[in-house]
């Protein structure tokens, strides 16, 4: 036999088995079933598309099937249940929302604990609201609205998307600051709620940037403050409403969790992913095309975070006697 027949021979019989080593690799990454992210809203929503921002990415990061399954109900309640059910072993996640905090005092009973019952992994983004108007309404700031609310106290509303949101939230947030009365006009949903305010039926309504900025642009809304502790980029000269009234903030999340009783093995790996993952060229493209802004911190801080969200929010729905839906 020849060097070259034999090198040969050795390379073939080298590839073979390294070949053989990825087939069984892939076969086995196959073989696990996929990570499935649960969703508390409707296909379509601001939630959903955090989700699936994310999803791709983090299966890459993991080597993972990663599916985005919808389960809404209940302020998604639903959702959170099936995942505080779940085997601890990472294959089934939540995608929540600001109602996941929401939730702990809006509901009288819950069949989970929001805190016990979950691991937090990341916060995936924030979304700031805007606080827009008629061009009737005879305000072209907070602190104007302020004055016209208490001169006519009752006589002005608010649009309610969904009774228990973040946006209905937020403006109890800023009736309970401001001390102004301003009455509550709740709708089966955003949509109605904009429509409505177009057409001058209701005064006011907080509402994602998504929902309103074609409106603004047109003239047929106008935009009096923001909700975040900064101007927006894209608004430059809409003042944040904490300009007027210290201490208000009110921006939505979106954030990652797992169930309770994981291992910190565990935990660190999908945490450590889906930070990489938030913190892609693609996925903070797509966070961004929301108007949101990306974050990806650490269990720990995410953890810390929801626990003084309830906290926050316990108070605002004490003073606001809200219910849900």
């Amino acid at each position: 036999m020849t060097f070259r027949t034999a090198f040969s021979s050795a390379s073939i019989l080298l590839s073979m088995a390294l070949a053989s080593v990825g087939v069984c690799g892939f076969a086995q990454a196959q073989s696990q079933p996929p990570i499935k992210i649960l969703v508390g809203a409707p296909a379509g929503g601001t939630t959903d598309t955090m989700a699936r921002a994310l999803a791709q990415m983090l299966g890459t990061q993991l080597g993972r099937t990663v599916v985005v399954e919808n389960r809404p109900g209940a302020g998604g309640n639903l959702a959170a249940d099936a995942v505080a059910k779940a085997t601890p072993d990472g294959n089934t996640l939540l995608m929540s929302f600001t109602s996941h905090a929401i939730n702990a005092s809006l509901y009288p009973s819950l069949p989970f604990d929001p805190v016990k019952d979950f691991t937090p992994l990341t916060m995936v983004s924030t979304l700031p609201s805007l606080l827009v108007a008629h061009p009737k309404v005879p305000a072209n700031n907070v602190k104007e609205l302020i004055a016209l609310a208490k001169a006519k106290p009752g006589q002005m509303n608010f649009a309610i998307g969904a009774l228990g949101s973040s946006l209905h939230m937020a403006g109890d947030a800023f009736k309970m600051k401001s001390g102004a009365y301003i009455v509550n006009i709740p709708y089966r949903g955003t949509a109605p709620a904009v429509q409505d305010l177009l057409a001058g039926q209701v005064d006011l309504m907080f509402a994602a940037v998504g929902n309103v900025q074609s409106h603004i642009k047109a003239g047929k809304l106008k935009a009096l403050g923001v909700t975040s502790t900064k101007r927006l980029p894209a608004y430059p000269d809409v003042p944040t409403i904490g300009e007027s009234l210290p201490g208000y903030e009110s921006s939505a999340w979106f954030g990652l969790f797992g169930p309770a009783r994981m291992s910190p093995e565990l935990v660190r790996r999908l945490a450590d992913a889906a930070r990489v993952a938030v913190q892609s060229p693609e996925v903070r493209r797509r966070i961004e095309n929301e108007g949101a802004t990306p974050v990806g911190n650490s269990p720990e801080e995410f953890s810390r975070f929801v626990e003084s969200e309830i906290l926050r929010w316990r108070v605002v729905v004490q003073y606001a006697g809200a219910k849900p839906e």
